[in-house]
């Protein structure tokens, strides 16, 4: 049993009338139900909130966390510097994490990698999401290309370290090009960055989508990889 630990801002599903639309149980909960539903019997699921006592990621709760999800926009500044470097140290030791979408510019992101992790941006664009090292396990069932008619565009530049493996890029309809799904290593960790996932449009209730982070938590695994 892969046990994933699924951590949220939650705020701006109670914020913006429109993102609760979309997320009634936060991203959190549709990210969850999205996993338990495709492998019930092989990952089990908790959520861990920002506004919860230590942003809900305990020592226990790590402790009995292979994979933590990781997503932040809003309130990156909120995050507790001692629960970041908590984190950081049980990543460092082997548990392993999936950074969506903004949580590239968490604390926790710019410290295991150590970059500002800046890109270009705007809203409102399409996106073409290119599968381009299908022999990876978390390619494993994605279509060579699959589209998101509404996304935030990511642009390159993206300071970023050199990735271990980039398995999927994305182009924008204004020409743009984005790293959308790099690993990384961090200590006896790894880590895997997934772009989609703007809060304002229904990315993770895409089967494709879904599919990637599902591949993501099965290959990153048991602590250690076992």
């Amino acid at each position: 049993m892969i046990n994933v630990t699924i951590w949220n801002e939650y705020l701006h599903e109670k914020l913006q009338s429109e993102v609760a639309a979309i997320y009634p149980g936060g991203i959190h909960g549709t990210l969850g139900n999205a996993l338990l539903a495709a492998a019930p019997d092989e990952i089990a699921v908790r959520y861990a909130l920002l506004e919860e006592d230590q942003h809900g990621l305990t020592e226990d709760v790590l402790n009995n966390t292979d994979v933590l999800i990781w997503w932040g926009h809003m309130a990156h500044d909120k995050v507790s510097d001692d629960i970041v470097e908590r984190v950081k140290g049980h990543v460092e030791s082997g548990m392993n994490l999936i950074a969506l979408h903004s949580a590239h510019h968490s604390k926790l992101m710019k410290s295991l990698l150590g970059t500002t992790l800046d890109l270009k941006w705007r809203h409102g664009d399409s996106e073409r999401v290119w599968c381009i090292n299908p022999s990876h396990p978390i390619a494993e069932g994605v279509p060579e290309c699959f589209e998101l008619p509404l996304e935030e565009m990511y642009g390159e530049p993206f300071d970023i370290p050199a990735p271990d493996e980039t398995i999927f890029l994305g182009w924008f309809s204004g020409g743009e090009v984005f790293r959308s799904g790099v690993t990384f290593t961090a200590g006896k960790g790894r880590i895997f960055y997934f772009q989609p996932g703007h809060e304002e449009y229904p990315i993770y209730h895409d089967k494709n989508v879904q599919r990637v982070i599902l591949n993501a938590v099965k290959w990153l695994g048991k602590r250690n990889g076992e």
